[in-house]
């Protein structure tokens, strides 16, 4: 926890909840009669909310996304370096909304919210919901709040799968597009991880077809698993041999199956730790919304035709060393654009971190984006 906040965090922060007596339509073909939305803000909104960013999740993450809950918290929101004063989406310009996707474990309407027909948790009875719905959600949240056009829609993985969506889906809801280490579409090998990690918590003995909550456990040995094997592909094979190599924890090998190298040591803590703060039927449909984003695919599977209605300016950004959602697959956005004549800034950063290079302030990823969102603010 911070002895004192610095002076560039937007500090602390309140999380707020929208309820919506609507029915939502999902693509899966089910209804939710009500939904919660979870969310946070951080900065003013001005007189003619024109200054709103909204900041899209990826698949762990929530809508803390920036500043401390309380003196207390260990740490930060997932993007403090990105968020605040004279940072990127800079606090003094901009009014920030993050907010937590439905299906999410940390407040908005999930797998653990009670099932009115039930008055139990909703467990695997949850529809599965997929990018789309959440920006019908994210829609209605702009809505109540009185937005109607954001000056940027914001995401990194995951998150930028959902601005793709909104260009395409909303366009004229926002004026640019920031697409951070995303893709247009889950490879085979993608999805081959997805399904392995969703193997792994879906044979737990402790998952009970989804309905753990109904038996005061979790399925801890799966969703570890699930976590270890993802946690492994957001990071790359650079970045793991300089913070670990094969460094033993106790200096000599003990010829057995017990921790005996650093990197064990670090995942076994990784998946225990995302145990006690994720729940495992939100990884489901996570990894499940990640399969089935292909906004191609309603457009003959051509990328181009589906951003021709797309109004937006466009920043994609993409990681040297991420195999998991490598350049390649942001050059095929940026082609796309191109073919479809939208306007669209594309930065490739040198970065040993892999796939989390996305959260971390490396300066020429910075600067890029400090520029871009610059203009943005200049055109407010």
């Amino acid at each position: 926890m911070p002895e004192t906040i610095p002076a560039n965090s937007v500090g602390l922060v309140t999380p707020q909840t929208l309820h919506f007596d609507e029915t939502l339509k999902l693509d899966c073909g089910q209804e939710l009669d009500s939904y919660d939305i979870v969310y946070e803000t951080y900065g003013e909104l001005n007189a003619d909310k024109s200054n709103a960013i909204l900041i899209c999740h990826a698949l762990s993450g929530d809508h803390h996304a920036a500043g401390y809950h309380s003196m207390e918290d260990r740490k930060p929101g997932w993007w403090e370096a990105a968020i605040g004063s004279g940072k990127p989406f800079d606090t003094d310009k901009f009014f920030i909304v993050s907010s937590n996707n439905i299906g999410g474990c940390k407040g908005s309407t999930g797998p653990a919210s009670i099932n009115p027909e039930t008055g139990k948790p909703f467990g695997s009875d949850f529809p599965i919901v997929t990018v789309k719905d959440w920006i019908r959600t994210q829609v209605s949240l702009s809505d109540k709040l009185g937005i109607s056009q954001w000056a940027a829609v914001v995401g990194g993985s995951l998150g930028g799968m959902q601005v793709l969506q909104w260009s395409i889906d909303y366009p004229e809801r926002l004026k640019n597009a920031v697409v951070i280490a995303a893709a247009p579409r889950l490879s085979a090998q993608n999805i081959a991880f997805n399904e392995v990690a969703r193997q792994a918590i879906i044979t737990d003995p402790e998952f009970h077809n989804g309905h753990f909550y109904d038996y005061d456990t979790v399925p801890e040995r799966g969703l570890k698993l699930a976590r270890m094997l993802g946690h492994i592909t957001y990071l790359s094979d650079e970045s793991m041999g300089k913070k670990f190599g094969r460094e033993l924890r106790e200096g000599s090998i003990k010829y057995g199956y017990d921790i005996e190298f650093q990197i064990e040591s670090y995942l076994r803590y990784q998946g225990q730790s995302f145990v006690h703060r994720f729940d495992a039927n939100t990884y489901l449909l996570m990894t499940k919304a990640l399969d089935y984003f292909d906004p191609a695919a309603e457009y003959d599977d051509n990328l181009a035709k589906a951003f021709e209605r797309s109004q937006a300016k466009f920043f994609v950004a993409s990681f040297t060393t991420d195999w998991r959602f490598s350049p390649e697959r942001s050059q095929e956005i940026v082609r796309a654009l191109l073919d479809a004549h939208k306007p669209v800034t594309y930065v490739e950063i040198e970065a040993p971190q892999g796939h989390d290079a996305f959260l971390m302030p490396i300066p020429d990823y910075f600067s890029a984006l400090q520029a871009f969102m610059n203009n943005v603010a200049e055109e407010l």
